[in-house]
């Protein structure tokens, strides 16, 4: 029986990936316009190894990379790169294909959500908040709530705990196959792998389910459930485990 849905957030819920790239397209096109005197190709390339370096939730990472380039930081370039980053941020942040409505279904089966991510705190809420899930999900955890990222099941037992569902009333759904699923799989929660999301063109995920939208949710829960819904969305027609 299936009680409750984890979800990992990036590529999982929303095309982080996407999201990013856009943002900072943006930002390098904001401070090329206020006098950043850098070829794009060269400050995308500086961008991204500082990614690298400090993670992609760094939030310096226009600070750091004029401070190396120039050895100080024109407040004109850099206020006119984060405005950038931040608007086009805030148009590219979208949820997957079906999953409003994904959500919706499961919540109307009774099944309890939750989120559990490596991102910062703050991070995660702004992001569940800015794609209006603030009260859509029963439980969200994040790195700053255990001090420790997945696969480490420090997260996913603080997940399960506050969503009140054992380890096998639960499946987790990801999109990193290292993290998400050994990570559920390591407390015996079933697993979904969110192959849509995959930006490691992972060949075999070790999941229960690997699914191709996010929408195949209703089904497996269908299935797992005994439930029998004849007017149900072709979608959400039961699938089998791969």
């Amino acid at each position: 029986m299936i009680r409750a849905i984890v979800f990992d957030l990036d590529n999982t819920l929303v095309d982080f990936m996407r999201m990013k790239g856009d943002a900072v397209n943006a930002a390098i096109e904001g401070m090329v316009d206020a006098g950043l005197s850098l070829p794009r190709e060269l400050v995308r390339e500086r961008i991204d190894a500082i990614y690298q370096e400090r993670g992609l939730e760094f939030q310096q990472v226009f600070d750091v990379m004029l401070e190396r380039e120039f050895g100080q930081i024109d407040p004109r370039i850099l206020a006119s790169g984060i405005l950038a980053y931040r608007r086009a941020r805030a148009s590219a942040l979208t949820l997957y294909p079906h999953t409003q409505m994904t959500l919706l279904e499961l919540v109307r089966r009774g099944i309890r959500l939750g989120v559990v991510s490596d991102a910062p705190r703050m991070q995660v809420w702004l992001r569940v908040s800015e794609l209006s899930l603030q009260h859509t999900f029963d439980a969200v955890v994040t790195f700053d709530d255990t001090g420790e990222r997945k696969p480490s099941p420090a997260p996913f037992r603080e997940v399960l705990s506050r969503l009140g569902v054992s380890p096998a009333e639960a499946l987790m759904v990801g999109d990193w196959a290292e993290r998400d699923v050994v990570g559920g799989r390591s407390l015996g929660m079933r697993t979904a792998f969110a192959r849509y999301g995959d930006t490691f063109d992972t060949q075999e995920s070790g999941a229960d389910f690997d699914i191709d939208d996010i929408h195949e949710l209703v089904g497996i829960v269908d299935r797992i459930n005994g439930r029998v819904d004849r007017d149900a969305d072709p979608a959400g027609a039961p699938v089998e485990p791969r």
